[in-house]
C-alpha cells in the first residue's frame, strides 16, 4: 500500500487489489483497475472457490436432513427383533417418507401379532395335552403289563415332546433380567450333575469367566449342548477363554459328526437327522434351536462344525460382563 497526500487529498493504492482509494474533503471515492490486475483476478477465482464450497457444504447438510428418515428406518430394519417391542419408525419428513413409515410400522406390528398367536397356539396345544397324558398314564395300571410297558415309552415320548415345545416357546417369552453372571461356575454345575449319573463331561479354561445374559436361559441353552454331545458319543468336553470382550465356549464330543450340508438346519426348531423320530434317539428336534435362541437373546452367537479327527464342535459366544461382579 502507498500513500500521496496533498493539501486537500489523500490518496491511498491498494497495489495488491489494483483500486486508488482518494480522500477529498471528508469524502472518499475509490478507482480499480480490474480488468488488468493479475491479483484481482486471483481474489476472484477465491471467492468463487469459497462460494463453491459453501454451496457443496449446504448441499450435504440438505442431503442429510432429507435422507434423515431412511437411515433411521433402515435401522429399525436392521434392528428388528419380532419378539420383543421394537420401536417404531418416525413418521416424519416429505409424504413419500412418511407413507413408507406407517407402512413399515404396520407391517412390524403385523409381524408381531402373528408371531404372539402363533406361540400362544402352540403353547396351549402342547399345555392341554399333558391332561389327556395323564389320564392315559393312570390307565395303563388296567392293561397288560407288557402291553403296558410299550403305552408307557410312547407315553413319555409325547411328554418329552410337549416340555421340549413349552421351554422352547418360555424361551421366546422369557422374563427373566440379563445380569452378570459366572459362566465357569455354571459350566461346572452342568459337568457336575453329568457326573452325577455316571457320564463323562470335562471342562476346562479359567476358574471365573463373568457374561452378562440371562441364567436359567444360559443354563438350559449349555444343558442341551452337553446333553447332545452325549447321546450321540461317549464323553461332552466343554473349554472356554475370553477373546475380545467376549466369552468363547467350545464344546467337543466324539460322536459321528453331522454332514456339512446339514450343519444350519438341525439349529432350526423341529429338525432332526433322524426323521423317523425313533426311539431310541428320542426327542422332538428342539434341543439346539433352543440353544441357539437363548444364546443370541443375549447377545451371543452359536456355531457348529465337523472336527477333522471326527465328532461335532459347538462353539458358543457371549458379551463379557463388566466388572461389577457376578453371581
Amino acid at each position: 500500500m502507498r500513500a500521496f497526500d496533498t493539501l486537500l487529498t489523500r490518496t491511498v493504492v491498494l497495489s495488491l487489489f489494483g483500486i486508488t482509494l482518494t480522500h477529498v474533503l471528508g469524502l472518499w471515492s475509490y478507482e480499480a483497475a480490474f480488468t488488468s490486475s493479475k491479483a484481482w483476478q486471483f481474489a476472484w477465482r477465491l471467492s468463487t472457490a469459497e462460494m463453491a464450497i459453501g454451496v457443496v457444504l449446504l448441499s450435504v447438510l440438505i442431503t442429510r436432513w432429507l435422507t434423515r428418515p431412511i437411515r433411521e428406518m433402515a435401522a429399525a430394519v436392521r434392528a428388528l427383533q419380532p419378539e420383543s417391542r421394537a420401536e417404531q419408525v418416525p413418521e416424519d419428513g416429505p409424504r413419500e417418507l412418511r407413507e413408507l413409515g406407517r407402512a413399515f410400522n404396520g407391517l412390524q406390528s403385523r409381524i408381531k401379532r402373528l408371531i404372539d398367536e402363533r406361540t400362544r397356539t402352540l403353547a396351549a396345544m402342547s399345555h392341554d395335552l399333558r391332561t389327556p397324558l395323564t389320564r392315559l398314564k393312570l390307565r395303563l395300571e388296567d392293561v397288560e403289563p407288557a402291553t403296558a410297558k410299550a403305552m408307557a415309552a410312547d407315553i413319555e415320548e409325547l411328554e418329552q415332546i410337549c416340555d421340549a415345545t413349552l421351554a422352547y416357546l418360555r424361551g421366546e417369552k422369557s422374563g427373566e433380567d440379563a445380569r452378570a453372571i459366572d459362566l465357569a461356575a455354571l459350566l461346572e454345575t452342568i459337568a457336575s450333575d453329568a457326573a452325577d449319573r455316571g457320564l463323562d463331561v470335562s471342562v476346562s479354561g479359567p476358574r471365573s469367566l463373568a457374561v452378562f445374559g440371562r441364567r436359567l436361559g444360559l443354563k438350559r441353552a449349555f444343558a442341551n449342548i452337553v446333553q447332545n454331545a452325549l447321546k450321540y458319543g461317549v464323553r461332552a468336553q466343554i473349554s472356554m477363554v475370553a477373546v475380545a470382550e467376549r466369552a468363547q465356549v467350545q464344546i467337543d464330543d466324539d460322536g459321528p459328526g453331522i454332514p456339512d450340508d446339514k450343519l444350519a438346519a438341525v439349529l432350526e426348531p423341529f429338525v432332526r437327522l433322524d426323521d423317523s423320530r425313533s426311539r431310541e434317539t428320542g426327542g422332538a428336534g428342539l434341543g439346539l434351536a433352543i440353544a441357539k435362541a437363548n444364546i443370541e437373546a443375549d447377545g451371543g452367537t452359536l456355531s457348529l462344525s465337523n472336527r477333522p479327527q471326527g465328532g461335532l464342535r459347538v462353539i458358543a459366544t457371549l458379551p463379557l460382563a463388566k466388572a461389577s461382579g457376578a453371581s
